[in-house]
């Protein structure tokens, strides 16, 4: 990028070139394993972006909420996963609504959240599609795959005007991992989990139509799970990068959309600089493969060591070689959490601003 420019910071950027090749890479490369693209809106949370992603060939989105799922319709799109569990009378009120818009798909791994839905599928009287949640080694959602989730759709299906069309999983604890063979092997569990589990309920005759595997750095490997039975992949921060990514060796330099520009804005002692980027531009998030909240480009031995909210304070080597007004490019730890933190993105092509790439869907979090 042009370094010359200078830029009203902090100032979180898109470039534009970066992110169009992310989106297509990832459409091809499920196109070739004929696995369904399903991603996760929940990383840009931004409308145009998710039709761009349908426009590479994504079958629908994947949502965090409800309130997501929302702005996604009313922007017209209308096949859309909601990959949290919807509970409460108010949010059922909602979901109502939001059923006259777009075919909606439901997840769970509650059979008392199943029966909920089950007497809200009937008084208005309407049949639920829903997707149940299986473990496979993050430990979040999700019972463990074989019999115990086999187990529990079956006394899902049971239930009046519920329909179980798929098992879907999220191995988010890959990014634990860094060697592609471990990459490659998770991948492969999480696949072999779910159809194992497939298997056995169609031995029940219950029959499964989607099975449907999550997480970025898993979907790098989509080619190995080709013939596995799997039928779609749910990444979401393929479309921006982040220095979690990077630096754990999934993807390289040439892939990472999302930056944040920085101004030097102190050098109070020796060792030590302030940038304008703190807490509300970066967020908290560390990553296990490189100390500090974000990796400053060129100047890697540089760390942001401490953030408050609006101050960024990073050792460095020799704060001499900084200037006051100074602009720095930094990769943040997890694109995901940046995005929520802003009302806007810059969007970017050869280091000029071309569009702003609204959060449409920022604070949707009921």
């Amino acid at each position: 990028m042009n370094e010359t420019v200078q830029w009203d910071t902090p100032s979180v950027q898109i470039d534009l070139d970066v992110l169009d090749r992310n989106l297509r890479e990832t459409a091809n490369a499920a196109a070739r394993a004929g696995v369904k693209l399903r991603p996760h809106t929940k990383t840009h949370k931004n409308v145009w972006i998710a039709k761009e992603q349908l426009r590479y060939g994504a079958c629908g989105i994947t949502v965090a909420k409800l309130g997501e799922a929302e702005v996604m319709a009313e922007a017209g799109i209308d096949d859309i996963l909601i990959a949290f569990p919807v509970i409460g009378q108010a949010k059922l009120e909602r979901l109502a609504r939001l059923l006259d818009k777009a075919r909606i798909t439901l997840s769970t791994d509650d059979v008392d959240v199943a029966r909920q839905w089950s007497a809200f599928a009937r008084g208005i009287n309407r049949s639920i599609r829903l997707y149940v949640d299986v473990n496979t080694g993050l430990n979040r959602c999700g019972k463990e795959p074989g019999e115990e989730t086999a187990g529990l759709v079956k006394r899902i299906v049971e239930l009046p005007n519920l329909n179980v069309v798929g098992l879907m999983t999220h191995s988010g604890h890959a990014y634990g991992l860094s060697a592609p063979d471990d990459l490659r092997e998770a991948a492969k569990r999480e696949a072999e989990a779910l159809v194992s589990t497939k298997r056995l309920l169609e031995q029940s005759g219950i029959p499964i139509e989607h099975i449907s595997v999550g997480s970025t750095p898993t979907s790098k490997y989509v080619a190995d799970i080709a013939g596995m039975s799997v039928t779609e992949m749910r990444p979401g921060a393929y479309v921006f990068g982040d220095g979690g990514q990077w630096k754990m060796g999934l993807i390289g330099r040439h892939q990472l959309a999302m930056t944040v520009v920085a101004t030097v804005v102190g050098r109070p002692r020796p060792g030590t600089i302030i940038i304008d980027a703190g807490s509300k531009t970066l967020s908290s998030d560390v990553s296990k493969f490189h100390p500090g909240y974000g990796v400053i480009l060129d100047h890697e031995g540089a760390v942001i060591e401490r953030l408050s909210e609006e101050h960024g304070i990073v050792s460095v080597p020799d704060n001499s070689v900084f200037e006051i007004g100074q602009q720095l490019r930094i990769v943040p730890n997890h694109c995901c959490v940046v995005t929520n933190l802003h009302d806007r993105l810059a969007g970017v092509r050869g280091g000029r601003f071309e569009r702003w790439l609204t959060v449409d869907a920022r604070g949707k979090v009921r």
